[in-house]
């Protein structure tokens, strides 16, 4: 039986599959304003990035303030490509159905984005009640005011909860708070997870395991 009474789970890269096709918009639209963004490169620096850090750096290397609608129109476009093509991460809908602990998600995303995403996948009755945004409390990883948030609303301190995670900066947010963090390193291009986590595991069956 596991010591963790309560699962915290990421939802972009540990849930859906979703990281690549955001960025993937990301950087079609900042190379539209003349960035010359690598979709590559971009996959492994924005990774877990909260959206208006990403836009920062799109606004750095035009040496411009972006349009008034370029969030707005991003949402739109990333939106009709979930609906096109996001799938759930291989093996979590046995994870999540195998847990007989309370469990929830923690997601930078705001909360419409969270629901579609987990609608169009069959994750969202899973979840439905239990999900948390980092768009909610205006507060994003690394710090760890999310986590603190989805623990205490379900019920419990850090020390109780498992937080699984496959970016830095949510595996930050996670740490800082007390929370133990399992690391997810299906997309950790640079093995930076392996030395900031407390497990890491490259399968969700392997997490079935572990859990």
């Amino acid at each position: 039986m596991s010591k963790y009474k309560c699962i915290i789970f990421d939802c972009d890269g540990v849930l859906i599959d979703s990281e690549s096709i955001a960025i993937k918009v990301l950087v079609d639209m900042a190379n539209d304003l003349g960035a010359n963004m690598d979709f590559k490169e971009s996959l492994i620096s924005l990774k877990g990035k909260a959206l208006n850090l990403c836009m920062d750096v799109i606004s750095k290397r035009i040496n411009n303030p972006l349009p008034i609608h370029f969030e707005q129109d991003y949402r739109i476009n990333t939106f009709e490509a979930f609906r096109k093509d996001i799938q759930p991460i291989k093996g979590i809908k046995d994870v999540v159905q195998s847990l007989n602990v309370p469990f929830c998600v923690a997601s930078s995303g705001p909360e419409n984005k969270i629901r579609l995403n987990l609608e169009i996948t069959d994750l969202l009755p899973f979840f439905e009640g239990n999900i948390f945004s980092c768009y909610a409390i205006q507060k994003w990883k690394p710090e760890p005011d999310i986590f603190l948030w989805a623990a205490k609303t379900m019920g419990f301190i850090p020390s109780e909860c498992l937080v699984i995670e496959d970016s830095v900066s949510g595996v930050k947010a996670a740490k800082t708070g007390g929370f133990d963090v399992y690391g997810y390193t299906e997309h950790d291009y640079n093995n930076e997870l392996e030395t900031l986590v407390n497990k890491t595991f490259g399968s969700m069956d392997d997490l079935l395991g572990m859990l």
